[in-house]
């Protein structure tokens, strides 16, 4: 009797403290963060360096190959910018979902940016070929060829911080770092643009082609105008919510189909709350007895689901009447 008396006097915020939880959905990568930051300094250098040689020595390759540097370099900018937004603010009211929109923001912005880039690029590549310039090929292939070698020490660097994020994430669920891998997978694109860039210099030199040098350019923009189109895509997809042809909205109806409790989803929706994580609203029709947490059970099976608000509708058919 007093273990139940104690029991009834305690405050109410101690009997509710189960359903309580914190709203931060991405955990922390410090190594990457640093690795990022290291890769950012080495790329800023060098994309100065390009830019400013190409523009010295008349190579619109090289010049491409700077722009295309920039790139990256703000892609990595805005990467380290969200880690530390994402860690300075992650106990903020404010965001209902947590921070990592800070990163998808600023992704769709350099996109924007970008676009106008290749668009300069395009204007002056089109020009030296109309009116060919002299290009110092000894001085621009040095500079391109530090570059290429920039890249791949940035690449290193950032795959250093994959491969050992992965290594200590959850066997069978694994979370792997999106932004760190797209970051990854941009200054590899961007040593693959040091080739070609070396590659139409070397042509130039040794065989007086001229205009692959300016052409060159021209694929360089080409190739940000396909990368700025499609960040833009992801990122607004993202940032708009549109997420409702993701795998995981067929997974919560084949969930809830296989129920042992028969039930008709009447409102769905799911919305992504960090890399790989969603959030979800499901509202339920139910014929027999049932509770949301029958069904947040089911649905915890999914990792990625890692916050779900669910609502039972009791449904019960009337019965037809029979005039005599």
């Amino acid at each position: 009797m007093n273990l139940d008396k104690r029991y009834c006097q305690m405050p109410i915020s101690a009997s509710v403290d189960a359903w309580r939880h914190a709203h931060v959905f991405d955990e922390g990568n410090p190594l990457a963060e640093r690795n990022t930051r290291g890769a950012l300094v080495l790329t800023s250098v060098m994309m100065v360096a390009e830019i400013a040689g190409g523009w010295t020595f008349n190579s619109m390759a090289l010049l491409a190959d700077g722009w295309h540097m920039s790139s990256h370099a703000l892609a990595l900018g805005l990467s380290v910018l969200a880690y530390g937004a994402a860690r300075r603010f992650a106990r903020d009211k404010r965001f209902a979902f947590g921070t990592w929109k800070i990163e998808v923001l600023g992704g769709y912005t350099s996109a924007i940016f970008l676009v106008g880039v290749a668009g300069l690029m395009l204007y002056q590549s089109i020009e030296r070929l109309v009116a060919p310039t002299p290009i110092h090929y000894d001085q621009a292939i040095a500079i391109a060829g530090v570059g290429l070698l920039v890249n791949l020490v940035c690449a290193w660097l950032l795959k250093e911080s994959h491969v050992h994020h992965h290594d200590n994430s959850d066997h069978d669920h694994p979370h792997h770092d999106l932004n760190l891998r797209a970051a990854y997978v941009h200054v590899l694109s961007d040593a693959a643009t040091s080739v070609l860039a070396i590659l139409a210099l070397f042509s130039g030199k040794l065989w007086e082609v001229n205009w692959l040098d300016p052409a060159m350019g021209i694929v360089g923009a080409v190739l940000i105008i396909i990368w700025a189109y499609g960040l833009l895509c992801d990122t607004g997809r993202v940032l708009l919510d549109a997420e409702m042809d993701a795998p995981v909205v067929a997974e919560i109806h084949e969930v809830i189909g296989t129920s042992p409790v028969k039930a008709e989803i009447t409102d769905l929706h799911v919305w992504r709350v960090g890399k790989g994580k969603y959030a979800c609203i499901l509202s339920l029709a139910v014929q027999e007895e049932a509770t949301p947490d029958d069904f947040r059970k089911l649905l915890g099976i999914h990792a990625e689901l890692v916050h779900v608000t669910v609502e039972v509708n009791q449904h019960r058919e009337r019965q037809k009447v029979i005039p005599l």
